[in-house]
């Protein structure tokens, strides 16, 4: 498995996982090739419509609304390319 094709499963598998939650702008955020565990770790971003912020009146129409982002590490074995895992990546704060 190569890494164009270990994203493009990361992705569908998170589409299709979450898709009765309506997850939005899924893109991917990293990819490591694990060669300890021959697994890709797939970092993917997404939003879902609880993300998004509260618009009131005046707000909905002059700011843009930039939603939270979620991120999730999908672990796909290298070899069968079987996904593993789907494990939250946790943005520590500064």
């Amino acid at each position: 498995m190569n890494v164009k094709e270990a994203v493009k499963k990361a992705i569908e598998y998170i589409a299709d996982v979450f898709k009765s939650e309506r997850p939005k702008s899924i893109g991917l955020e990293e990819v490591i090739l694990n060669e300890d565990a021959n697994t890709w770790e797939v970092t993917i971003g997404f939003s879902r419509p609880w993300d998004y912020p509260k618009a009131g009146l005046v707000t909905g129409f002059f700011q843009p609304q930039n939603p939270k982002r979620q991120y999730k590490i999908v672990r796909i074995d290298n070899k069968s390319g079987e996904v593993k895992s789907i494990k939250m990546y946790e943005i520590k704060n500064k």
